[in-house]
């Protein structure tokens, strides 16, 4: 462990709602350990956004991490030249171009099917519903795992995310996340033969990438690409709900859909954090590092820090988001940005507005974590 100051947390209340002990950390211990996580914890966004480049020192490579242990080790868990290998042969199924003119298409007929099923019901939890069938129908066709139903796909995506923030070490935790990884497996060994066009399954079988690194990093894009754009889209809608007025901004053309969603992810990070493991001994922001070290970068704290954004626990989408590290930073910035904005503010986030009539809220809509952080029921109602 590091030489840092130390910072007890009740990990119960921490999931409830991190802000309050984040914002503590900010203002007292900036750089603190914190021993129920057993991590030491970089906090202010100027020192992660610095730190989290500096991967000679901070490394993303985790041999006995838990991603690593649990889904293979994928590009996220490299550096260097074997990151950028990897993240080269997955571009092609997600570069903007490809979002743009092949996967968004795809995207607004699984969600125009799944509001369609919807609308005379006039009742839903709208993160089950909706966001999550919306979210696994995309994810199904980027993957190229199509034979999975969308139920199938939010289960693995759930199960490996709650495997990859076990660090209490539960065991039922652990055995879901790796029941979950053979499960995907399997859908890999028999998705491998004709893969779908332009999929990410099939990209990188054509760059030559080996069998372990493909499985390894559709986890990876599972992982990511299910929870947190299922809990953005209920997520903003819910925040819009909260706020009227701002969401009148939005119907009326003075502000935009990207412009909500840029802010909730600043608001909430559905991302909250990311690992890394120090790989050399360094004294950074008045810390001693040792090798091997865990070292947790909390975007969910730098997207709160009050010395880039006034009222940092105020939703406020007329606020510039040009120094929120929602998506990360330096060589780990979230290859997969360009869908997930395509899909939230493009697609599923007008067409509820749309299709669902004078939505709104129908009860009360509790948010979970902080490793990732998101609704976990959304009740609402509209006119039929």
């Amino acid at each position: 462990m590091s030489d840092a100051p130390v910072t007890h947390i009740d990990l119960a209340d921490f999931a409830a709602d991190p802000y309050p002990a984040l914002a503590r950390m900010r203002a007292e211990t900036p750089v603190t350990y914190v021993p129920e996580l057993g991590a030491t914890l970089l906090t202010r966004r100027d020192d992660i956004h610095t730190q989290e480049k500096r991967t000679e020192v901070f490394s993303s490579r985790q041999p006995d991490g838990l991603m690593t242990r649990l889904m293979g080790e994928n590009m996220m868990r490299k550096d260097g030249d074997a990151h950028m290998a990897e993240r080269r042969a997955l571009f092609p199924a997600l570069s903007p171009r490809t979002v743009q003119e092949h996967w968004k298409p795809i995207f607004e007929a699984a969600a125009q099917y799944h509001i369609k099923r919807l609308v005379p019901r006039g009742t839903c939890n709208l993160v089950t519903d909706f966001a999550m069938p919306v979210a696994a129908s995309a994810l199904k066709a980027i993957t190229g795992l199509e034979a999975m139903t969308d139920a199938e796909m939010d289960g693995v995506s759930q199960a490996m995310i709650d495997g990859c923030a076990n660090y209490a070490g539960d065991k039922g935790i652990e055995s879901r996340c790796k029941r979950a990884t053979r499960f995907i497996d399997d859908h890999i060994s028999d998705a491998t033969e004709g893969p779908p066009a332009r999929s990410a399954l099939q990209v990188m079988t054509d760059a030559g990438l080996p069998p372990d690194s493909i499985r390894a990093n559709i986890k990876l894009i599972i992982s990511g690409g299910q929870n947190e754009p299922r809990d953005a889209i209920a997520g903003t809608v819910w925040a819009l709900l909260k706020h009227p007025s701002q969401l009148a901004m939005i119907l009326d053309g003075r502000a935009t859909w990207g412009d909500a969603f840029a802010e909730y992810a600043r608001w909430i990070s559905p991302i909250g954090m990311s690992p890394r493991r120090v790989e050399r001994a360094d004294t950074v922001l008045g810390v001693t590092f040792e090798p091997e070290d865990r070292v947790f970068l909390m975007y969910g704290s730098a997207n709160r820090d009050e010395a880039h954004f006034a009222l940092p626990d105020t939703f406020d989408i007329t606020r510039s988001t040009q120094s929120a590290i929602s998506f990360g930073a330096g060589p780990h910035f979230c290859a997969g940005a360009a869908a997930a904005r395509c899909l939230i503010t493009e697609v599923a986030l007008p067409l509820a507005f749309a299709e669902l009539k004078n939505l709104r809220l129908a009860g009360d809509a509790p948010f979970a974590g902080w490793a990732f952080r998101g609704p976990v029921k959304m009740p609402v109602k509209w006119d039929t």
